[in-house]
């Protein structure tokens, strides 16, 4: 390879990681607001996930209380 063709190979290839550099210095951003989305969707699941807990519970609850009652009273539940 003559130093000529050095030359020009090394100028494209010094171009090329200008650019891919530059492309990725834009979509930075962008991947800095999905990260951000993500991270904040899943504190969002996190809490959703609590609540569907706490309401399991409360359910549970419920249905002791009713069958506690319909106990007491001689009330005969069906569930089907």
């Amino acid at each position: 390879m003559s130093e000529d063709q050095f030359t020009k190979l090394f100028k494209y290839i010094e171009s090329f990681w200008k650019e891919v550099n530059e492309q990725f210095e834009k979509n930075q951003k962008d991947h800095l607001d999905i990260r951000g989305a993500i991270t904040e969707l899943g504190g969002q699941i996190k809490d959703y996930h609590q609540e569907l807990l706490m309401l399991g519970h409360k359910v549970d609850r419920m249905e002791r209380w009713i069958n506690q009652i319909a106990q007491e009273t001689g009330v005969r539940l069906d569930y089907s």
